[in-house]
């Protein structure tokens, strides 16, 4: 006897009453997570694959983060439904700056300071911390409904990922990419650390600009310059206009345009520095813009970006007076040991009182801040690692370049070539603890080694020609600094699917390449083109195929949201309130890709509406008795609700193939609300307390169980939960929404899609007219055709009745006087009323629309006269302008005629 398998059946559920959004999201994220829905294995399907972007372990679900999470569930989602195999990887990013600050913090708390802790020491807090707080952004990420392979979970500092890291660093340095040298940073005082372009945030803030005077001197006998100190005052000075009179102490020279005619008597001068008499000379360059400012710049090479570059070029000296705190160093000579804006407060009077402060302005510039202490950034030169970049760039811009990667929208091209053209060195040392710490292992000598280990270090040291003997390996010491938090996370594609540790794996064969990668524009330099660079290196192959570039989320007034403004709602406060759903929704429909959306509440309780609009459909259906015995008389609606489907299906498709998300949800949203709920539904319904059907109630049980599918990537869990209804029978368990297949669309009767299109025009302007004369719904009114068009109204004539209430349909040649008039395209209907109609306020009427004709005529008209438009515009464009025309002037032919009677 064969074996037969035991098919086991999911209880089916009876609806309630009201749509309770946290009981489906408990029941259906569990029993998905309990068959394992969402994790995936190599098969033999096609692959389809997203990479999460690491939200940092330190980081609590933002809007920015349910856009971005909302985006990829829908995408995989539907992946998933096509039958392919979606595998969504998960993880946290180890955020080197901002968890050591909360590190820093909790420690703080209990009374310890990190300078009393060895690195080993501090890292078993900060371990600690992290399997405390690091994996709260991912359990709330659940509650949006995210259906990532949890399973396949991942974190920067991950064992494997680590060595992953301290690999690549190797490598690249083994190419030459990777050096260590003096270089000009972003230096947070406050972290103590050098961070990286995209860490620190521009603001604009209320500052003063203070003009200091620079007194002009000489030396009295310019044979004996170099033996004489004594200085001549000469009765002259100079302007300089500076934000931060605190570093005149590490200025290194003034400088001038040469063309400027108001100071080529200072050519060749020199000036003395107000309050510590240091003499530097006035230097020449076209880089200083004459009408900015007095036209005088203080060259500050320490403290300035720019000024290091101008003191490159001019050979100038770079006297650093600020420490790593931010305070005055003893290079300042004076106000040592002040921080820096103590000093800028300090420095005023003392120049006041030496006659060198000439006047104090208000003035407004941008500033950059950290992003993770919001302490005010400090160009600083310091000794970093740097990785070279110019060659890494090149084959990262060429697949953007060639197509071979999306971006989308494609308006981000021309910022990501302008910046792979003029790609920087990255400066990937952070001064912190926590992190991949540098395999670089220091000889007393200071000379050093790149190794995995200490033991492999002094294995390499040894073979130094000047290698000292007596030296063992505990007198190497390794680098302090760990790497940038970037430098892990632009191997993610890669490391997830442990393509380092084991490259030809089952995994990383399969699921890489990736197929989409959702982020944020602003970091499309910082870590998307890096990714595309590791791919290339290390697998010779791009990371992922699109890249979708969200818009940032904004309030109404446009503004960015921040905890300091109170403009940024709780998330899952709003998942309470709304539904998941119904804030899914929510958020995509303000969403277009690339562009910022300016979020308001009102839009999740639309959302939310929307999920009530789907429950309260379905217990309409639910709630109907079929009889057998009955004939369908519903055929004419089935067939059109059959191509509407189908039309909407291939508009959907191509939105998602286009990624764009928000319109393919308003496709989504308009069949399910006005096709289906509001007309379809509305047609076949059967009268109150009466029952339908057979034919019509499976087929419009059909179209339910469809229309759950395209919903589901959007809204899944009110699909979930009605999907497992006992409308559609009994279940498998695993015969769930969340995989089955999408729909296919089917064959599309253009004539039947044209032809209601018009009767639900016929029908509205009926209700419109009852509403304006104030007839009541149930008073059943007259109608007579006089039809243009050619199209066979009696064919619908049991949908009109019906829904607009009418006697019937009379066809009639001739004008109806008296009655009430109005136009379905060139189609003419009149419906007679008891009461005499008020010629003058018809007129009106009839000449507003004339109005409103004449202005669309000449927009029509415009284009067809447009010679660029009609040699660009596809065909079946033209000939639709063109049919507008026609339809346009059929109708005011009839409107005339219409107003010419009224007239007699």
């Amino acid at each position: 006897m064969d074996y037969q398998p035991k098919i086991l059946f999911l209880q089916t559920m009876s609806i309630s009453k009201t749509y309770q959004p946290k009981d489906a999201e408990d029941k259906w994220y569990s029993y998905w997570l309990q068959h394992k829905f969402f994790k995936s294995v190599p098969d033999g399907r096609e692959p389809y694959t997203i990479v999460m972007p690491p939200p940092n372990v330190t980081g609590v679900l933002h809007m920015g983060h349910m856009l971005n999470n909302t985006i990829q569930d829908v995408l995989i989602r539907r992946a998933r439904m096509q039958g392919k195999n979606a595998c969504w990887v998960p993880g946290t990013d180890h955020a080197s700056i901002a968890t050591e600050a909360k590190v820093v913090a909790m420690l703080k708390e209990r009374g310890i300071a990190k300078k009393d802790l060895t690195r080993d020491e501090f890292l078993s807090y900060a371990w600690e911390w992290k399997e405390k707080y690091g994996g709260i952004i991912l359990e709330q990420l659940k509650k949006l409904g995210a259906s990532c392979d949890w399973d396949r979970t991942r974190f920067t500092m991950d064992d494997d990922l680590s060595e992953a890291v301290i690999d690549t660093f190797i490598h690249l340095h083994k190419k030459g990419l990777i050096y260590r040298g003096v270089r000009m940073v972003n230096w947070d005082p406050q972290g103590k650390t050098a961070v990286s372009d995209e860490e620190v945030i521009r603001k604009e803030v209320n500052q003063k600009l203070y003009y200091i005077k620079y007194q002009v001197s000489s030396i009295k006998y310019q044979d004996e310059a170099q033996k004489s100190s004594d200085l001549i005052l000469d009765t002259s000075y100079l302007t300089i206009a500076t934000t931060r009179p605190e570093t005149i102490m590490a200025d290194a020279a003034i400088c001038i345009n040469p063309n400027d005619e108001r100071y080529l008597h200072l050519h060749g001068k020199k000036v003395l520095i107000p309050l510590i008499n240091r003499e530097i000379p006035v230097i020449l360059d076209d880089y200083v813009t004459m009408d900015f400012g007095t036209g005088c710049l203080k060259v500050t090479p320490a403290h300035d970006l720019n000024d290091y570059e101008l003191g490159i070029k001019h050979n100038l000296p770079v006297i650093d007076i600020l420490s790593d705190d931010g305070t005055l160093n003893e290079k300042a000579q004076i106000l040592v040991g002040e921080d820096r804006f103590a000093a800028r407060k300090k420095i005023v009077p003392l120049l006041e009182e030496a006659g060198a402060l000439e006047k104090v302005e208000e003035y407004k510039s941008q500033i950059g801040f950290s992003e993770r202490t919001d302490a005010v950034i400090e160009p600083k030169l310091s000794m970093q690692w740097f990785c070279k970049m110019d060659e890494l760039a090149k084959p990262a811009l060429d697949y953007v370049l060639n197509g071979e990667i999306k971006l989308i929208p494609d308006k981000f091209i021309n910022t990501y070539r302008h910046w792979m053209e003029n790609v920087k060195d990255w400066c990937i040392s952070r001064q912190l603890w926590w992190g991949q710490q540098i395999p670089a292992w220091y000889l007393p000598t200071g000379q050093f080694v790149i190794a995995k280990t200490c033991e492999e270090a002094f294995a390499e040291a040894k073979k130094f020609h000047n290698f000292n003997p007596e030296t063992t390996a505990n007198d190497l010491k390794q680098d302090e600094d760990v790497l940038d938090t970037w430098f892990s996370s632009w191997l993610w594609p890669i490391s997830v699917f442990d393509g380092f540790k084991d490259p030809d794996n089952a995994d990383i064969n399969y699921y890489y390449p990736t197929n989409d990668l959702v982020t944020a524009p602003e970091i499309l330099f910082f870590w998307v083109a890096r990714m595309i660079m590791a791919g290339h290196e290390f697998k010779n192959d791009l990371p992922f195929r699109n890249v979708y570039l969200t818009g940032i989320v904004r309030d109404k007034l446009g503004r960015k949201m921040s905890k300091s403004l109170g403009n940024s709602p709780n998330p899952i406060e709003l998942i309470e309130k709304f539904g998941a759903d119904g804030v899914r929704v929510g958020m995509l429909l303000c969403s277009p890709a690339g562009n910022d959306l300016m979020f308001d509440e009102s839009y999740c309780e639309q959302g939310r509406n929307f999920t009530n609009k789907i429950w309260n459909a379905f217990k309409l259906v639910k709630g109907w008795e079929v009889d057998d015995t009955l004939a369908n008389p519903n055929q004419v609606a089935i067939d059109w609700f059959e191509s509407r489907f189908s039309q909407a299906l291939i508009e959907i498709e191509d939105n998602f193939k286009q990624y764009r998300l928000s319109e393919a949800l308003m496709a989504t949203y308009k069949l399910v609300w006005d096709d289906f709920c509001a007309w379809y539904l509305e047609m076949i319904k059967p009268i109150y307390q009466k029952p339908i059907d057979r034919p019509t109630y499976l087929k419009t049980v059909e179209y339910f169980g469809n229309i759950l599918k395209i919903l589901h990537p959007f809204t899944p869990f009110i699909t979930e939960e009605l999907w497992h209804d006992e409308l559609f029978g009994e279940r498998e368990i695993t015969d769930c929404c969340i995989v089955a297949q999408l729909p296919i669309n089917g064959e599309i009767n253009a004539r039947s899609l044209t032809d209601v299109e018009n009767v639900k025009q016929l029908i509205s302007q009926i209700r419109n007219i009852r509403n304006t004369k104030q007839i009541s719904p149930k008073e059943i009114l007259d109608l007579f055709i006089k039809s243009a068009s050619g199209q066979n109204y009696k064919l619908y004539e049991a949908l009109i009745t019906k829904l607009g209430n009418v006697s019937g349909l009379n066809i009639t040649d001739d004008k109806i006087s008296g009655a009430i008039n109005f136009m379905v395209h060139t189609d003419e209907f009149y419906i007679p009323l008891t009461e005499t109609i008020d010629p003058a306020a018809e007129r009106e009427r009839l000449n507003k629309e004339k109005e409103y004709l004449d202005g669309f005529l000449r927009s029509v008209n415009a284009k067809l006269t447009n010679e660029r438009f009609m040699n660009n515009a596809k065909p079946e464009i033209i000939e639709n302008e063109l049919k507008k025309k026609a339809d346009a002037e059929a109708k005011l032919k009839i409107l005339e005629d219409n107003l010419s009677t009224l007239a007699c």
